[in-house]
């Protein structure tokens, strides 16, 4: 089973790299533009591995947590990002807090996730997972997570529910409303 999940991760993986290779040169270096413009912003990354990451999924704050796994790049990923900044904008208030988890590799820190924050402006908290130990923390994310990103977790205290598709902002909300009544 471990070896259908990384063989499941990597076909994700390969796939995702394939799109954006097809799109050309010019998204890279508009990203790498972006970052020489907006040099003066500095984004500091919160990294951990899964030992440090685990906190974030066992709050019991009576506050909803939505944990967001993605990368730069995975297109389906970077697609449902402003959903979830919506989301975040929106149910703030409402005890509701956005955790986007970067899954992009260590060397892509500088040079791709950091101009990508500023560029997109994100306000969501965004850290980032660095173990490479996948089949040891994917099934204590979820038993059901085969790997493959997008991928989200939702819970409040003890109500947990894992997600491994994309969201619209609609679909979103209608989660969120679903662990606010």
């Amino acid at each position: 089973m471990k070896y259908i999940q990384i063989l499941f991760f990597i076909t994700i993986l390969v796939s995702c790299t394939k799109k954006k290779k097809e799109n050309g040169l010019a998204i890279e270096s508009n990203i790498l533009k972006e970052a020489t413009v907006k040099k003066g912003q500095e984004v500091s990354l919160e990294i951990y591995d899964f030992n440090g990451f685990e906190k974030f999924l066992n709050q019991k704050d009576d506050k909803v947590y939505v944990i967001n796994f993605w990368a730069t790049w995975c297109g389906p990923c970077v697609k449902e990002l402003p959903y979830f900044e919506k989301l975040n904008k929106e149910y703030a208030s409402k005890n509701v807090e956005v955790i986007l988890v970067s899954l992009d590799f260590p060397h892509l820190y500088e040079s791709k996730l950091k101009p990508f924050i500023v560029d997109r402006k994100l306000k969501s908290k965004v850290i980032v997972l660095n173990d490479v130990d996948m089949n040891t923390w994917i099934p204590k994310v979820s038993e059901d997570w085969s790997g493959s990103i997008p991928a989200t977790v939702i819970y409040r205290n003890d109500n947990y529910k894992f997600y491994e598709q994309s969201f619209d902002y609609l679909e979103l909300e209608i989660e969120i409303l679903g662990f606010l009544q």
